[in-house]
């Protein structure tokens, strides 16, 4: 397997790029004298993944929800009755798992034994192992996980959130899906969900630390023959308005002051690879220039009362959905929605300054070199760009690309106060 170097000069990082003779796509980040090493692999498949057409079949796919979740959990355990958490423990890995809304990832961090953990990663994810009964087994477990979901207010109020935003879109459904949607899943659902999305050409594998690329070959050949790879899975999602499904949401939990999430939704989606990468960046620029804790109208929200330090934004930007929220507690959401959308409006007419912009420009890319100090940050960041079509070395060029006309015409088009929601979860009877 041949790799190709991208190189930024500025901070002086590369990573070497290649593709497995089975169309695993493969980004070694090397750190020469870490003594940390991380690998994440993962599969371009997530919770909004449910209408597909399966290998071998013509006619589509539709999922229960939860389960690239379930298969998630499933994973982990062999078919000769052990788990791969326990083989990790043995050789001094630190493993994990995740899985968001287009994403599923296994991965490991150690400071030893890097190929004997690479092997283990390769060997578990793709000998997937499923019966009646430990299928029926998980089903409790996940059940468990979802009712405690249910009462989580800081996860209702984001999917309230979402929900209050969202016509079609399957984003805006729990990622765990519900008891009765997990009840319906089953061990033939489940294979026909591996064989289609977990082939090396649906998925990523990144290497992070002091790695011989030389060996890495030799570990993908044990665990993945050239003819896994069944080309691109054809998905299908349904079709969303720009508009709001709805402003306001709320609901009854038990929390001691209300918590909210103000939503803004995307509404130029399909963007993917550069365009997206400025995109991200821009936005999350405009984030810390308009509400960063050492901006004006937080430091104005804050001194009033109606915001406290758990006051936070965020953007997440994907190929088929974005959004950007502020959340917190406060013992008046409806002053703090009517306050953003104020200061919004404002810096809209009034226009952004310079030498903010700047200023904060320095302290984004000073954050992206730091990052590279971390190899966690770096292997996460770099699996999750990469799906996107992202060269992850193309940030710092993208920050110097964008000016104050980019930000304020990114500014009026993302954050349109009249498509905008709120969600708040209220404390129950008697709790406030």
């Amino acid at each position: 397997m041949n790799f190709t170097t991208i190189y930024n000069e500025r901070i002086d990082e590369k990573i070497l790029m290649g593709t497995h003779k089975s169309g695993l796509r493969v980004a070694l980040v090397p750190k020469k004298g870490f003594s940390k090493f991380y690998a994440i692999y993962g599969t371009e498949y997530g919770s909004v993944d449910r209408e597909f057409i399966a290998l071998g079949e013509r006619e589509r796919t539709v999922l229960p929800d939860g389960v690239a979740h379930f298969l998630e959990h499933k994973l982990f355990e062999m078919s000769d009755g052990t788990n791969a958490f326990d083989s990790f423990s043995k050789t001094g890995g630190n493993s994990n798992a995740f899985t968001s809304f287009n994403i599923t990832a296994y991965l490991f961090s150690c400071t030893e034994n890097f190929y004997e953990n690479l092997d283990i990663l390769l060997e578990f994810v793709n000998t997937p192992y499923f019966t009646d009964e430990n299928v029926a087994k998980e089903q409790g477990i996940i059940g468990q996980e979802i009712k405690m979901y249910d009462d989580d207010p800081q996860w209702r109020v984001f999917f309230n959130m979402l929900t209050a935003m969202y016509h079609n879109n399957p984003v805006k459904r729990d990622i765990a899906g519900t008891v009765e949607s997990i009840s319906e899943i089953t061990p033939e659902l489940l294979y026909k969900c591996t064989n289609t999305f977990y082939n090396p050409s649906n998925m990523f594998l990144v290497l992070v630390g002091d790695i011989d690329e030389n060996k890495i070959e030799e570990y993908i050949d044990k665990h993945i023959s050239s003819d896994r790879d069944t080309g691109k899975v054809e998905k299908f999602t349904e079709d969303e308005p720009e508009n709001r499904a709805k402003e306001y949401i709320s609901q009854k939990l038990s929390v001691s002051t209300p918590m909210f999430a103000i939503g803004f939704k995307e509404k130029k989606t399909g963007a993917s690879g550069y365009e997206l990468l400025k995109k991200e960046i821009t936005t999350e620029i405009l984030i810390e220039l308009l509400f960063g804790k050492s901006s004006e109208n937080y430091i104005k929200m804050y001194e009033s009362g109606i915001i406290d330090a758990s006051f936070d934004g965020e953007t997440e930007l994907e190929k088929e959905y974005g959004f950007t929220s502020f959340g917190g507690e406060s013992k008046d959401p409806e002053a703090v929605y009517k306050t953003i959308k104020e200061c919004i409006e404002n810096a809209k007419n009034e226009g952004l300054c310079e030498d903010k912009i700047r200023r904060i420009k320095k302290a984004v890319l000073s954050d992206e070199i730091r990052m590279y100090n971390n190899v966690e940050n770096i292997g996460n960041t770099y699996i999750k760009s990469l799906m996107k079509g992202i060269n992850p070395l193309d940030y710092t060029k993208a920050v110097e690309e964008i000016d104050k006309a980019y930000l304020e015409e990114r500014l009026k088009e993302h954050f349109d106060t009249e498509n905008c929601v709120l969600s708040v979860v209220y404390p129950m009877e008697g709790e406030e």
